[in-house]
């Protein structure tokens, strides 16, 4: 069959011109692929050529003689290739049975991995607008954002798939915390709240285990975020640590109730100053940093103390939110330093987000809810790739919580 398509459309192209155009090409110093590449013309003559071919071998050998089956003019199409883009004229056959192999019906591009090279350009945080101009000057073809956003869309139920994932049963710690976006919604942009949660495995390797968006940051969507956790296998938290969300230890524990809540001193600290005047900033800081640098408990009481005696009379709501939070402010004190270095603020979480940012930042607002998915999930990838080794001192770390929370750690781990 292909010596006989062959002989059908060798003589339908001048090699000869051919060669002198791309050779002329050469010299004159143009591209030979690409948007005005010398060799367009030759392979869109080829696969002409061959597509006549095919037909003249169709017709020849085709079951439907009764049908007097013959050409019946051509169709076009604009074909996508490495070398850039062109017309491709196609032979029709009257009773429509003419099945082309070498440019399907309905194919429109030589290169099948343009899609891959447009998802992984989307996965690395270029604009709709990057990739269209990058696709029109390498592949000389114009592709749009609905034509964009049509390829990412098959990375949909790949994220579905991936939010519904099981998940281990015991992970000895999980970050907490929600980052905000701009979505369209009926012609207008509202404010969402992004939550994420970050796991450390028993294995000491970080995990994103799944996102959920919601209208504002509030415990009680926390408490059904936990709960979908426990349905995808979870059973137990050992150290949740989270930022300074009124009632948000109170939701963790319906869900966990074993888990220990640690909240972000970093949080609490921040929170602090925007109270504080800005003359007794500094002074401030020194005293309450006697608070949260404490080598105990105890000892960190006894500052918070002298903290309330020197500064309560003069910022009351400040001190009384230290008080009002201490038990779940103070947890990491009962842990060596590596252990506390880890767990007494959420900076792990909160060096994601600031990832997930790099990635958003083209977008002012995003489009739906589908494409902010499209793009965090490309963003959590990428950071998953660089997630190889295990968080610093685990193996000290995991020995410590094994010794605090007995018997709720795997036995092989033990």
């Amino acid at each position: 069959m292909e010596e006989s398509i062959k002989n059908d459309y060798v003589g339908l192209v001048d090699y000869k011109d051919l060669e002198e155009n791309i050779l002329s090409s050469i010299r004159l110093g143009k591209p030979l692929t690409g948007k005005g590449g010398s060799l367009t013309p030759l392979i869109k003559k080829l696969l002409e050529a061959s597509l006549e071919g095919e037909m003249s071998h169709h017709l020849s050998n085709s079951n439907d003689l009764r049908a007097n089956n013959r050409r019946n003019g051509k169709s076009s199409k604009i074909l996508r290739t490495s070398s850039g883009s062109f017309d491709l004229v196609t032979p029709r056959d009257r009773t429509g049975s003419f099945d082309p192999q070498i440019v399907k019906k309905r194919q429109t591009s030589l290169h099948p991995e343009l899609e891959t090279k447009i998802l992984s350009m989307f996965s690395s945080g270029m604009s709709y607008k990057s990739i269209s101009a990058h696709v029109e000057e390498i592949y000389d073809h114009k592709v749009s954002s609905a034509e964009i956003s049509a390829i990412t869309d098959t990375l949909l139920p790949i994220i579905n798939e991936w939010r519904n994932r099981p998940l281990q049963s015991v992970y000895p710690i999980v970050f907490m915390d929600g980052i905000f976006f701009k979505v369209k919604e009926d012609g207008r942009c509202v404010s969402k709240c992004m939550y994420t949660l970050l796991g450390i495995d028993q294995e000491g390797r970080k995990e994103v285990l799944g996102f959920y968006l919601s209208e504002s940051e509030g415990a009680n969507f926390w408490l059904g975020v936990l709960n979908d956790l426990k349905e995808r296998g979870i059973e137990d938290i050992l150290i949740a640590c989270v930022d300074g969300l009124k009632s948000f230890p109170s939701a963790i524990n319906t869900a966990f109730p074993n888990a220990q809540v640690q909240v972000c001193v970093v949080h609490q600290i921040r929170n602090s100053l925007k109270y504080v005047a800005s003359k007794d900033v500094k002074r401030f800081l020194i005293d309450l940093k006697q608070v949260y640098q404490a080598s105990n408990k105890e000892v960190a009481q006894h500052y918070l103390l002298d903290l309330e005696e020197k500064w309560g009379t003069k910022y009351p709501m400040v001190l009384k939110s230290w008080q009002n939070n201490w038990e779940h402010l103070s947890s990491y004190f009962q842990y060596s330093d590596p252990v506390r270095r880890l767990i007494y603020t959420t900076n792990p979480i909160e060096s994601l987000h600031r990832q997930i940012r790099q990635f958003t930042k083209t977008k002012g607002a995003f489009t739906s809810v589908n494409s902010l998915y499209k793009l965090v999930y490309c963003a959590i990838k990428k950071m998953e790739n660089k997630w190889t080794m295990p968080v610093r001192n685990w193996a000290l770390t995991i020995s410590q919580l094994d010794v605090f929370f007995p018997d709720r750690l795997k036995a092989e781990l033990r």
